[in-house]
């Protein structure tokens, strides 16, 4: 780690990170755990780190390890380092902004204190004649260390009373600060790791706001090889499926700092929700709730006369050293080992809290989901046994409408994926109602399992074999695309060379690449996308956003796409139906038209849609939406025939949908003929 070049990630084995690096331990004793609690803070204490708290407000200041003593930011104030935040605005507001609040405490309780582990707790709780300025919540954050542990535990439970007001809640998570001169190496994935600028290289000074404040070029960074790339802390999300574990590197002494989150169960909209992870600071955070990728769809919102309480966590910070002039990088090896075995030490013993259920507390689910596609051939339901459904996603959510668990955040959701003959198991499920939910890459649309599912402590639940019988009128006549609900398979272009993030350059996420929607107006200057069936290839010839066209600095024009197709014959006394499975809207309008360009009214109009940023926030999908068109036959004619989709919303750059999946079914076709006696 001689330059701040990016670096690929260590393939081998990383060599397990010991906890006496350069730790001294004088003796047996400091083995224990130990509290040492002050006036105005307390120390958790196990003779590999410590961690002082602020008390009773219960923020963190200081992360003594490995002989450095303290990694956290020291230039911030100590209430700015390591902490706790929310943000909640009051009933009826709209948006997912409202007001920040950075928790402080007012009660430091001890509840557990032994040589094996120590437990400690700071709450708020609400007070009335603070309405409306005041989150109407109580909160109680806990820390915990245990013995011979390299790092330590946060878990927060909230709790709404049903006599208390209504509110919107948009977010919570866990923030954590670290020394701008020790940790320049972030990593997220294997494959989404570098060097990182400074906060500095940020700064009007060094750095260039662009079309929005969280894009930066950098134009004059301390560190010349990060001239001209964007950084964007956006361009770092991750879905919840592949978010456990992320963080810094500091390069010597080797040391890494590292999020770990054993468990989705407490975050927001399922597995494929999308949140932020580390982002120049160095910052590194542990998000449960957020609207981020679906805005103000994803805003938990309490309303009156409704108790409610929810736990938070625990998520681990995890802390690992390596002799100096180690690889560093094995550091980062490391803790993919430690989050693999926080994964499997999931449901934590540990917690003290009743409202943290333990293993002997939760329940188990399995069964098979099996789908039967019906309507591809001439005859419905002839020798259309279902099949089993490889690879699909399967989960457990609060009970509500169909496809509603990607927007749940007031529960708990459970998820995992089926075998390849359909088989699935879900254990360690908190008690509670729950629907199960799934889809299938390849189908679209969502299946709920009708009954509602009530898992009670040690229960084993079976429901056999359940079908999903995706949306379908007829056969597929032409599709575009593969459905799994991303906007990944279509052309997703090179970026602008005046605005590049270095590790994004042939990598499989260029569309975290900043300015993309730019694109659209240069491949396609004079007119819009056309896409003709048969001939065009979605990989190629399918933009991955369809965005608006800038005019001049202030004007942009909607946009309409054609897909011409050819029809051999029109049945005159059928429908044609439509699919239109979007990944992502932001504030647009998508309207049908069938062979008449200018046709008013449009056939279909979806209304004014999404609020999920992912085209400006570099994401590949936000929320899923499937609409179902009607297309009348008297619309359509022997040979060709062109569909429009016009995108009308046009105030600015960042207004547009991803596709994820069309198709155009012909009518019904007709039951099988009668059997005679």
């Amino acid at each position: 780690m001689e330059t701040h070049g990016s670096l690929p990630a260590n393939k081998e084995a990383g060599a397990k990170a010991n906890h006496d690096c350069n730790v001294s331990l004088s003796d047996d004793s400091s083995h224990r755990v130990l509290l040492h609690v002050r006036d105005k803070h307390v120390v958790m204490d196990n003779g590999i780190l410590q961690v002082t708290i602020s008390k009773p407000e219960g923020t963190v200041s200081e992360v003594r390890y490995n002989g450095i003593s303290n990694l956290l930011e020291t230039r911030n104030d100590e209430g700015n380092r390591g902490y706790w935040d929310l943000v909640w605005s009051l009933a009826g507001s709209t948006g997912t902004t409202g007001f920040d609040d950075r928790i402080k405490g007012t009660s430091f309780n001890i509840i557990v204190e032994n040589e094996e582990q120590a437990e400690i707790s700071f709450t708020r709780i609400y007070d009335s004649s603070q309405e409306g300025k005041m989150v109407p919540l109580n909160i109680d954050i806990r820390f915990i260390m245990l013995r011979n542990c390299s790092g330590f535990y946060s878990y927060g439970i909230y709790e709404h009373l049903r006599e208390w007001p209504a509110f919107n809640f948009p977010q919570t998570r866990i923030v954590f600060k670290l020394k701008k001169d020790k940790f320049h190496y972030m990593a997220v994935a294997d494959n989404r790791q570098r060097y990182m600028p400074l906060p500095d290289d940020r700064s009007p000074r060094r750095g260039k706001p662009l079309a929005f404040p969280e894009a930066v070029l950098l134009v004059n960074p301390v560190e010349p090889e990060f001239k001209g790339e964007v950084d964007d802390k956006y361009q770092y999300s991750c879905e919840n499926k592949d978010l456990q574990v992320h963080g810094w590197i500091c390069s010597e002494p080797p040391i890494g700092f590292w999020q770990i989150t054993p468990s989705n169960e407490f975050r927001t909209g399922g597995l494929l929700k999308q949140n932020l992870t580390s982002h120049v600071g160095p910052i590194t955070l542990a998000m449960f709730l957020s609207a981020h990728y679906g805005g103000e769809d994803l805003v938990t919102k309490l309303g009156p006369e409704e108790p409610w309480k929810k736990v938070f966590g625990p998520v681990f910070f995890y802390l690992n050293c390596l002799p100096s002039g180690a690889d560093p990088l094995k550091l980062w090896e490391d803790a993919k080992q430690q989050m693999a075995a926080e994964v499997q030490s999931w449901p934590y013993n540990f917690p003290a809290s009743e409202d943290f259920q333990p293993m002997d507390s939760r329940g188990f689910i399995s069964g098979r989901l099996l789908v039967r596609d019906s309507g591809r051939c001439l005859f419905r339901f002839i020798n259309e046994e279902p099949v089993p459904a490889r690879g699909a996603y399967v989960g457990l959510a609060p009970p509500g409408e169909v496809g509603t668990w990607q927007t749940e955040g007031k529960g708990y959701q459970f998820w995992t994926k089926t075998d390849s003959g359909g088989y699935f198991s879900i254990s360690n499920v908190r008690t509670g109602d729950y629907n199960l939910n799934a889809w299938v890459p390849g189908l679209i649309g969502d299946y709920k399992y009708n009954p509602v599912i009530n898992i009670t402590p040690g229960c084993q639940v079976d429901v056999a074999n359940i079908v999903y019988e995706p949306m379908r009128d007829g056969p597929t006549l032409w599709e575009i695309g593969f459905p799994d609900r991303t906007a990944l398979k279509f052309y997703v272009p090179d970026p602008d060379p005046k605005y590049i993030n270095k590790l994004y350059v042939n990598h499989p996420d260029k569309y975290r690449q900043y300015g993309l929607w730019e694109r659209y107006a240069e491949l396609y200057p004079e007119h819009d996308l056309v896409y003709t069936i048969g001939v065009s290839d979605h990989k190629k010839d399918w933009f991955f956003a369809q965005v608006n066209r800038k005019v001049d600095e202030s004007t942009y024009k909607g946009t309409t796409w054609q897909i011409k197709f050819k029809l051999e014959d029109v049945n005159p006394q059928g429908t044609y139906m439509l699919r239109l499975a979007l990944a992502t809207a932001n504030n647009a309008q998508l309207e049908v038209r069938v062979n008449e360009r200018e046709a008013s009214p449009a056939l279909f109009s979806t209304g004014v849609i999404g609020k999920d940023n992912a085209i400006a926030r570099h994401g590949i999908h936000g929320l899923y939406r499937l609409f179902s068109v009607q297309v009348p036959a008297n619309l359509l004619i022997p040979g060709e025939n062109t569909i429009f989709l016009s995108q009308t919303m046009a105030t600015g750059p960042l207004q547009g949908v991803m596709y994820d999946y069309i198709r155009l079914e012909g009518p019904p076709p007709p039951l099988p003929p009668s059997k005679k006696n």
